[in-house]
């Protein structure tokens, strides 16, 4: 069955990069969606106990695999996705995008983090999902459980700072490199809060699934504004099109 000419038209007018970033977008989305769905169904419990139980010594649930050290480097690796420690690398990055007189771009940087921020509380304060009480944890928490705060907002921080970083820098090799820096940190921060036992697993996949998105949305947002003259663009990378001036 053929396209409607004015799908076809807008599937023309978009880019294949851009194109593809939606299709991630939603795929991130519906990811998050079926995720709440089974967890308030409840279809998740077994799927969560087994993964919380696999990072136990076998038959002492209190006792995390790998040691005193392990444990150690966890607690260091879960306060990456802290308040103070991302609060502080937003700081670090707006002081530098203003230094570069992007300040366009450093307000659509605050703006996306405390945007990511008040999603965060809503979706705890709506699902309200309890912690975990299958083993001890081991860091203090005080909100709800789902999805996970520092999970998602890892991933919102640091892709979006990895983002802004990115349209700063000419080489695609130091691009690539801010942005696959960002995901392992995210990914890091993420089973560190299972590890410790304050998460459920599938807690963990929905931050990560949301931060995603919004991390993703937040790229296609400055694209748009950049081609607008909105926001300062990016710098074109060798054997990209040079920018039209409007010169003939």
């Amino acid at each position: 069955m053929p396209l409607p000419q004015p799908v076809r038209a807008l599937f023309q007018r978009l880019e294949a990069t851009t194109l593809i970033a939606i299709i991630v977008i939603a795929g991130s989305l519906w990811a998050f969606i079926g995720l709440a769905a089974e967890m308030v169904e409840g279809d998740l419990h077994a799927f969560d106990e087994a993964v919380l139980l696999s990072l136990r010594v076998p038959g002492d649930p209190s006792m995390p695999i790998g040691g005193p050290q392990l444990q150690v480097a966890m607690r260091d690796l879960t306060a990456l996705g802290g308040v103070t420690a991302l609060s502080l690398l937003v700081l670090v990055v707006l002081a530098f995008l203003v230094m570069l007189r992007r300040r366009a771009s450093a307000l659509l940087l605050l703006g996306a983090i405390l945007g990511g921020q008040g999603l965060s509380h809503l979706t705890k304060v709506g699902f309200d999902r309890p912690r975990p009480d299958l083993v001890p944890h081991g860091v203090d928490v005080m909100t709800a459980s789902f999805p996970s705060g520092h999970s998602m907002m890892s991933a919102i921080t640091y892709l979006t700072l990895a983002v802004m970083l990115a349209r700063t820098e000419q080489s695609l090799r130091v691009r690539v490199y801010f942005v696959a820096v960002a995901a392992v940190l995210a990914i890091l921060i993420g089973v560190s809060r299972v590890y410790l036992g304050v998460h459920w697993p599938s807690d963990v996949l929905a931050g990560w699934s949301l931060g995603a998105a919004w991390a993703l949305g937040v790229w296609l947002v400055a694209r748009w504004l950049a081609q607008r003259g909105t926001i300062e663009p990016e710098k074109s990378a060798p054997g990209d099109p040079a920018p039209e001036t409007g010169k003939t």
